[in-house]
């Protein structure tokens, strides 16, 4: 389990907080139009759903397939 997993773990009003905050930050339409892009894609891909390393990314303006870690770690130290 990691840091943060591991904190939110310990301290349940911290959780709390950020379910909510997940949970209106998901909501918001362009988040939820990147999801169904990504899924929409992946599907026509025959990669929805298998339990594979590829993911779909929007890189320049287009989606491609590429591996989960490198796609979801994009942006390391600069994301903080």
């Amino acid at each position: 389990m990691g840091r943060t997993a591991d904190y939110y773990k310990k301290n349940p009003e911290a959780r709390k907080k950020k379910y909510e905050y997940d949970k209106k930050y998901n909501k918001k339409p362009s988040s939820v139009k990147k999801r169904v892009e990504c899924i929409k894609f992946r599907r026509e891909n025959g990669t929805y759903g298998n339990g594979g390393d590829k993911d779909c990314s929007h890189k320049g303006g287009s989606l491609v397939m590429e591996n989960r870690r490198i796609n979801r770690a994009r942006g390391g130290a600069k994301k903080k």
